[in-house]
C-alpha cells in the first residue's frame, strides 16, 4: 500500500501558494479542487494538451483514406459514363469530408484516453472534502524530505494535514 500526505486548504490563494512552493521544490504534487480552477494549470506548469495532435493525425488519415476509398473503388469498378472522368474529384470530397470527421473524432477519443491515463490502473489518494468545500494538495510520502513538505504545508495555511493510505 502506498501512502500520501494530504493537506486541506480552506482558501484558494493558500492552496495555490502551497502547490507552487511544493512544485518549486521538485516534489510530485497532485491537486483536487471542488471547482474548476485554471490557475492551477499555470502554477503546476501544465501546458496545452497533446490530444490535439491525435485529432489532427486522425483527421489527415481520415481524409486520405476517404479519398483512397473513393478513388480505389472507381478504379476497380470502372464505369465510364457520358465522357466524364473516371475519377471525378467534386463528388469524392463528400466522402473525404465524412471520413475526415469520423477518423478525427475516433482519434480524439483515443487520444483523450491515452493522454489522461484512463482507465486508471493504480489507485490515487482521495478525500471526500475535495468534493465539498476544501482544496487539497497531495504529496506521496516516499519523497526525500517529508518533514520539509509538511512544514511548507503548515506555513501556507493548511487547515488540516493527514496521511492517507491507498
Amino acid at each position: 500500500m502506498a501512502e500520501s500526505l494530504i493537506a486541506l486548504y480552506e482558501y484558494e490563494e493558500d492552496f495555490l501558494d502551497a502547490a507552487g512552493k511544493l512544485k518549486a521544490m521538485d516534489v510530485p504534487v497532485s491537486v483536487m479542487t471542488p471547482i474548476p480552477m485554471h490557475d492551477v494549470e499555470k502554477v503546476l506548469g501544465i501546458g496545452k494538451s497533446k490530444v490535439r495532435y491525435f485529432s489532427l493525425t486522425g483527421a489527415i488519415l481520415g481524409g486520405l483514406s476517404g479519398m483512397a476509398l473513393a478513388i480505389g473503388t472507381a478504379l476497380v469498378f470502372i464505369l465510364p459514363t457520358g465522357g466524364r472522368p473516371i475519377i471525378p474529384i467534386p463528388p469524392y470530397l463528400v466522402i473525404m469530408y465524412e471520413m475526415t470527421i469520423l477518423f478525427g473524432v475516433l482519434a480524439t477519443l483515443l487520444g483523450f484516453h491515452v493522454v489522461s491515463g484512463l482507465p486508471a490502473w493504480k489507485e490515487a489518494p482521495y478525500t471526500p472534502e475535495a468534493n465539498v468545500d476544501r482544496f487539497v494538495v497531495s504529496v506521496p510520502t516516499d519523497v526525500a524530505d517529508v518533514s520539509r513538505v509538511e512544514s511548507v504545508m503548515r506555513e501556507t495555511g493548511a487547515a488540516e494535514i493527514k496521511r492517507v493510505e491507498y
